[in-house]
């Protein structure tokens, strides 16, 4: 694809778009739809687009494997964590409520966390289930 211009530069034209609407998708699941799992795909989607235009190795000196294998657990540490500490604090699993000083801001709070721990996880496993079948074959 070195020779694919037009697709290079619209490519690096529009990757930043893509990314403010991930972060906009997550940060307005709250009032509409949309939310972690959407804006995760949006994301990866975005790391993927970079991946197929410039190369595997490329997206890996922005987004490197490692990094990818170690948010998945992470988000899900996010999400899980979010629910022991309602639990902890004499709730429910995943009732926010203590998270704040009131009970309106806690449940903002919590929701927001969760969506956070989904984004995480869902982004980065997208990512490295691309990294691994494209990644296949090469040595």
């Amino acid at each position: 694809m070195r020779l694919d211009v037009i697709l290079r530069v619209v490519t690096k034209f529009i990757l930043p778009f893509m990314m403010v609407f991930a972060l906009y998708v997550q940060f307005h699941g709250d009032y509409s739809a949309g939310g972690g799992f959407q804006a995760g795909v949006i994301a990866a989607a975005t790391i993927i687009l970079y991946a197929l235009i410039y190369g595997l190795n490329a997206a890996k000196r922005i987004v490197s494997a490692a990094l990818v294998e170690a948010m998945v657990p992470l988000g899900v540490l996010i999400f899980a964590g979010v629910g022991v500490v309602g639990w902890l604090t004499g709730l429910n699993y995943l009732d926010y409520s203590n998270l704040a000083y009131d009970q309106v801001h806690g449940q903002e709070w919590g929701v927001f966390l969760v969506e956070a721990g989904v984004f995480i996880t869902v982004s980065s496993t997208m990512v490295a289930i691309f990294y691994a079948f494209a990644g296949r074959g090469r040595r």
